[in-house]
């Protein structure tokens, strides 16, 4: 790679989508790495994570948002809202994901969205891998296809990893020339202090989405290097005393357990080993407060 090569291409590209359709499994998938969490919760993701990929002719900088949804009645719906509508206006290319076969009243709220979009927008038309009866994709695309003049729709499977280069290409040809505007071995600008607040999420989200889909947040207390030790004190935020008791489990079993599922996916991710201590802790009404969103990162 080199920036002074008048053919190298960089800019910025935004994944949206409603949520559950995938995004962060597409980052990952595009990365090679896990930099953003999944479950099969909606509105899992939460903040705007760069994912920078670099290759000889070109950079990407892929900005993967919260979903957009309906019924934003909380501060932190709100937040997320907010998050994923400014990166529509920010970027050189808009990646839109939708679901194979599947359409629903908030992909028409997104579609209205980028109505006045000056920017070329990608479709991706992600889980085609699901659908049992291919014959029934093309009159899908073609449905899409009269809804917007989209720059490309690219139908591909973001977890069997099956036609990310055709999307990738896609996007790329439409960035600006430019030179880099990141180093060639960087993948996201998120911290590792952010990255392991968010592992602890996920596993959270996967146990216990179903029951506390919205009232967990983490907090990292204290991230020390002590010579190849990580040493972690995170904070698992809740909005009651009753949720406090779910997500300690009886003898505390459940945060054993998710403790010790992220304390591994931490060490393989840093590359190190991993001490790491969680605590319960309830303050009520935190996700409707602004500065305790703020506190908790939860930043334009």
């Amino acid at each position: 790679m080199s920036s002074a090569d008048p053919n190298f291409r960089a800019g910025y590209a935004a994944i949206i989508g409603r949520p559950n359709v995938g995004k962060s499994t597409l980052l990952n998938a595009i990365l090679g790495q896990k930099i953003a969490i999944t479950s099969k919760r909606p509105q899992t993701t939460r903040h705007r994570i760069l994912g920078i990929k670099t290759e000889s002719g070109g950079q990407v900088v892929y900005v993967d948002t919260p979903g957009l949804h309906r019924g934003a009645k909380r501060a932190m719906n709100r937040y997320m809202n907010r998050a994923a509508k400014t990166a529509i206006s920010e970027v050189d290319v808009v990646v839109w994901v939708v679901e194979a076969l599947r359409w629903s009243d908030e992909d028409d709220d997104i579609l209205a969205a980028i109505k006045g979009v000056k920017v070329p927008v990608v479709l991706v038309v992600n889980k085609v891998d699901r659908v049992e009866d291919k014959s029934e994709l093309l009159p899908y695309i073609e449905s899409l296809m009269a809804k917007h003049e989209f720059s490309a729709i690219v139908p591909l499977s973001a977890e069997k990893r099956d036609n990310l280069a055709g999307m990738e290409s896609e996007v790329l040809q439409r960035l600006p020339l430019a030179p880099p505007f990141y180093p060639e071995d960087q993948v996201t600008d998120r911290s590792e202090r952010f990255l392991a607040a968010e592992l602890i999420r996920e596993k959270l989200m996967r146990r216990l989405g179903q029951e506390l889909p919205y009232a967990l947040t983490v907090e990292i207390e204290k991230f020390a290097e002590e010579g190849d030790l990580l040493r972690i004190h995170a904070l698992i935020w809740v909005e009651r005393d009753s949720q406090k008791a779910i997500v300690i489990g009886k003898g505390g079993a459940v945060l054993k357990q998710i403790g010790q599922q992220a304390r591994e996916d931490m060490e393989r991710a840093f590359q190190r080993k991993v001490f790491l201590e969680t605590w319960v802790r309830v303050k009520e009404g935190w996700s409707e407060d602004e500065r305790l969103l703020r506190r908790f990162g939860y930043e334009e």
